[in-house]
């Protein structure tokens, strides 16, 4: 009142907002006398001057102090963070760190950063700063640092000293560059707060829109823009501000929405006219009170609030799980970028939409992306409405095409790579609100690198380090066999937002997604749309299928980065998600039903459609002609059959690094029964005799093999598993049965054999050169059959390079007795033939032990290959078979970064294999090194081998592009030239 009776009666919306501001919580109970009194004092100087109001407002702020508040607390009890900001406000300016920039502002073509300052500003904080440079229209804002949200995380949910206070200072410049102020009805400056971090995690953290509006700026706003434009913005933002902030579920205020739309008789959000508008907005707040909830209308407070929902999204079950999937680490948190807002929801002459410099999908130079008319950019992201073609924006937004085509372009050729826009067009005018690198499927990535060399935009190094491993694996994933053949299957078409075949089981949600993918079955997720809640489950499907969203959904975009097959935007689609079923084209399919997605042309189809091996882009060979250009180490392949050995030579490998001699027992009915008869064999003659019979099976695969690979060298381990892995499954009875009939054993001397067979812990026991120490009829067979195949296969022309090695020694005495029989046996061959082949003798390094005596080793073995399966096994002393119980938990809770099996331990095997290296190297200079175990194929894996010298990595054939990628990315990045 008394306010009310200082200020004239046209400017009692001024006392109103000083009242807000000194009754909020942020200020001390002992310092609202004396400002009441300065403020009624200063009232007419106030009225004289919008400045002197806005100065007055900040000065209110910047004394803010909070006595603690209950009551506000229990407005988000399950986020202690946000909840814990409105009672426990930030320290005195005075306390900041000398010297500590947290604040970076941008806007009326200057900034406070770079591009190049993506690891405190975020990527969308850095290239706001670029974009405004470099002279686009970028609406002003400022940048919290990453640096700041870790501080906010070490002080469980509170800002550093002194920060509330430089944000002020940055809302400060965004006013003074809007020409407008937070929190006045008369001149109403609104909000932004995003999130960014320093890796594109697109979806996965918080964001609030048109923030500072409340219940009085809200009816200035309409005085000024129009009810409908402002009551719009207000239902969006309480709707957004509820979820986010307040911890209310979208779904409460969705249900709202729908039911009001019906009452209207509307299908549209923007066909609801201002009198609808202003009723939702009384809705909402319904939402807000019978969820227990009081909706801040202190505009600093909302843009404190949210600043701290945008750093508590940081520790989200979805970013985490994002996290763990994309294997992102050491990140120091999320910036929070505050922008001044501008409308695309101010009828038709403005909107807002999402674009790609080139089509993501395909790589092809076209503008590709998506725009709505009168809306906001979360209606185009979060597939709320299905978006129209952005390149029918030059009809509707003639102008404000020209500017962006024109914008485009500038920051294609500016950042030298192609861009992810965010845009927004108010009442005509474009303004850019983000760029970024672009998430792009592997055919886009490797066309779009090949097209930027060319069109002498970058170099060959630059173009190897923009296409990533895991886009050289999409290349390799499977296309349909025949499109013709499912025609009549198709029972509907979406938007082809993510190319490729995915075949699964239906489900419905994230849940059983990742239940059924653990349980090793393929599924597709079909929703109604996406939400990056679904992230655990997209990731676990072959495919997702959305009934809503455009190409540049949610749903698309994070298909798209990880080589999922989507389609989206499916209108027909009905889907019961309670209820477990979906209908489309008149059919009615339920959960555990089979269903296939064509992404290329957005086709549906009933059933399991058949699938064949992919089709090489024709650019991928020249862009991996680079790569060769620039790797040292050499890429070898696994492979134990002359089919792998062919594939992995058309996949450019440079010999086999991994023969795994067992797997070759199991080719054919004969040669299992081979085995089985020298396993049951009671003595050496009888022994013998079977492995007589099994050599010409072994010595024809090595013929294959050696022609496959002519010129190249192969490695082959002589027989590695223990004998009990080659007798058949079942009930003994069953088993016992089997045997006699395949060996001609009888049944009580195969029960006893398998007795003798039976170990506690079989991959600590009877296996590698100790079978062969044992047996030593068993290496002897192998070597003779390597040798006799060599010396044919030289004998006819060929280029023959075998390395034989001794698999899972320990001693230096295992393995000077195996090279001992290895070496007798060849000369005993090459005397037969009188043929002599060139080979060496090594040994897997698979053994702790013999890691540490490398040295040792070394001056029996010419080369080490190091078996990280085991290694890894018996460093962590983990069971491979077994982790599974446990590994999920400890990823879970950050026990272990990544699964030691999948991505190697830098720190404990890999300083094992660092130490055997240099050891082994000094004992014998000319030792070849290399790695044959599952890590050969991962990306961060083989940067680690490229800096600790190994000569080769070893992987899958169908990894083999994948790691050639990995390596010429390791030489470019761990070894600069000028």
């Amino acid at each position: 009142d008394l306010l009310q009776n200082a200020f004239p009666a046209p400017h009692r919306t001024r006392a109103s907002a000083a009242a807000r501001a000194l009754l909020s919580p942020s200020l001390s109970l002992s310092l609202r006398p004396p400002l009441m009194a300065a403020t009624c004092a200063a009232a007419p100087a106030l009225v004289a001057s919008p400045s002197a109001f806005s100065r007055r407002r900040q000065a209110l702020s910047r004394v803010a102090r909070s006595a603690p508040t209950s009551s506000l607390r229990a407005n988000r009890p399950h986020r202690g963070a946000v909840a814990q900001a409105v009672s426990d406000p930030p320290a005195a300016a005075a306390s900041s760190r000398a010297g500590t920039k947290r604040i970076f502002t941008f806007g009326n073509g200057t900034a406070d950063g770079d591009a190049s300052m993506k690891t405190s500003l975020g990527g969308k904080g850095a290239n706001l700063a670029e974009m405004s440079s470099i002279g686009l229209s970028v609406p002003a804002g400022f940048t919290v640092t990453t640096e700041t949200c870790a501080q906010f995380h070490e002080n469980n949910g509170a800002l550093p000293d002194g920060c509330w206070e430089e944000m002020l200072e940055g809302l400060a410049f965004v006013e003074t560059c809007m020409g407008k102020t937070l929190g006045d009805p008369d001149n109403p400056l609104l909000l932004s707060v995003r999130s960014g971090a320093a890796v594109s995690m697109p979806g996965m953290m918080d964001t609030v829109l048109n923030l500072g509006l409340n219940d009085t700026v809200v009816e200035g706003l309409a005085a000024k823009a129009g009810e409908k434009f402002a009551f719009d913005s207000y239902r969006r933002f309480l709707d957004m501000y509820g979820d986010v902030v307040m911890g209310i579920e979208h779904h409460l205020f969705e249900r709202e929405l729908d039911t009001l739309k019906k009452e209207a008789g509307v299908v549209n959000d923007n066909e609801l006219d201002a009198t609808h508008l202003r009723t939702l907005v009384g809705r909402y707040k319904q939402v807000y009170e019978s969820s227990g909830r009081m909706f801040p209308q202190e505009p600093l407070e909302q843009m404190r609030l949210a600043a701290y929902a945008v750093f508590d999204s940081w520790n989200s079950d979805r970013a985490k799980k994002y996290m763990a999937i994309n294997q992102i680490t050491g990140l120091k948190g999320t910036a929070v970028t505050v922008q001044a807002m501008v409308f695309g929801n101010m009828g038709d002459t403005s909107g807002t939409g999402v674009c790609f410099t080139r089509n993501p999908s395909t790589g092809e130079n076209l503008l590709y992306g998506e725009y709505l008319v009168n809306a906001q950019g979360e209606d185009v992201v979060a597939g709320i409405r299905t978006p129209a073609d952005i390149l029918t924006m030059k009809d509707a937004l003639p102008a404000a095409f020209d500017d962006l085509v024109r914008n485009t372009q500038l920051l294609e050729k500016h950042y030298k790579d192609m861009q992810d826009i965010e845009f927004t067009v108010q009442e005509g005018t474009l303004y850019m609100l983000q760029t970024r690198s672009g998430k792009r499927t592997g055919a886009g990535a490797v066309k779009i690198a090949v097209d930027l060399v060319a069109a002498g935009m970058i170099d060959t190094k630059k173009a190897v380090l923009l296409v990533e491993p895991t886009h050289i694996d999409q290349l390799l994933h499977p296309q349909f066999r025949d499109e013709a053949a499912y025609a009549a299957d198709v029972i509907g078409v979406g938007l082809p937002a993510s190319p490729g075949a995915a075949v699964g089981q239906v489900v419905f949600d994230t849940p059983t997604a990742e239940e059924l993918h653990a349980a090793g079955k393929k599924v597709i997720l079909v929703r109604v749309e996406t939400s990056p809640e679904d992230v655990g489950g997209m990731n676990a499907s072959e495919g997702i299928l959305t009934a809503r969203g455009g190409m540049t959904s949610h749903a698309a975009v994070v298909a798209r980065g990880w080589g999922k097959v989507c389609v989206s935007g499916c209108s027909e689609l009905v889907v019961d998600e309670d209820n477990r079923w979906l209908t489309l084209g008149g059919v009615k399919l339920h959960e555990g039903d089979w269903l296939s997605l064509n992404g290329t042309t957005g086709e549906v189809i009933k059933g399991a459609a058949d699938l064949a091996p992919p089709a090489i882009s024709g650019d991928l060979g020249e862009f991996m002609s680079w790569v060769d250009g620039f790797r040292r180490l050499k890429v070898l392949a696994n492979a134990d059959t002359p089919e792998d050995a062919a594939t992995a030579r058309e996949n450019g490998a440079e010999g086999i690094g991994l023969v795994r001699t067992e797997h070759m027992f199991f080719g054919s009915g004969e040669r299992i029964r081979t085995v089985r008869r020298m396993i049951m064999a009671g003595n050496t003659p009888d022994r013998e005799a079977a492995l007589a019979d099994l050599l010409p099976f072994q010595r024809g695969d090595f013929e294959g093999i050696f022609r496959a690979m002519d010129g190249l060298p192969v490695t082959i381990r002589l027989l590695d598993p223990p004998l009990h892995e080659f007798l058949p499954d079942g009930e003994l009875d069953e088993i016992v049965a089997l045997l006699s009939a395949d060996t001609g054993a009888d049944e009580n001397d195969v029960v006893e054999r398998i007795e003798k067979l039976a170990e506690i812990n079989p991959m600590l026991g009877f296996r590698g050169c100790r079978l062969a120490i044992t047996y030593p009829e068993i290496g002897r067979m192998q070597v003779r059959a390597i040798m006799e195949a060599a010396c044919a296969v030289q004998a006819a022309g060929g280029d023959v390079q075998p390395d034989i090695m001794v698999p899972l020694v320990g001693t230096v005495a295992e393995l000077r007795h195996q090279t001992a029989m290895i070496r007798e046996t060849a000369a005993a061959v090459f005397a037969e033939k009188n043929v002599t082949v060139a080979y060496r003798v090594g040994t897997m390094i698979e053994i702790p032990r013999a890691a540490l005596l490398s040295d040792q080793i070394a001056s029996e073995a010419e080369f080490f290959s190091f078996g990280t399966n085991d290694l890894t096994q018996m460093t962590f002393g983990y069971s491979r078979d077994d982790v599974s119980k446990f590994l999920p938990t400890y990823l879970e809770q950050g026990i272990l970064p990544h699964d030691p099996f999948q991505v190697l331990d830098q720190e404990g095997v890999g300083q094992l294999i660092e130490l055997s290296v240099e050891r082994g190297r000094k004992a014998r200079p000319d030792l070849k090194v290399g790695i044959c175990g599952e890590h050969g194929g991962d990306p961060t894996s083989v940067d680690f081998f490229h800096r600790k010298n190994l000569d080769y990595v070893s992987c899958s054939p169908f990894r083999v592009p994948i790691a050639r990628l990995a390596a010429a990315q390791a030489a470019l990045i761990n070894d600069p030239t000028p």
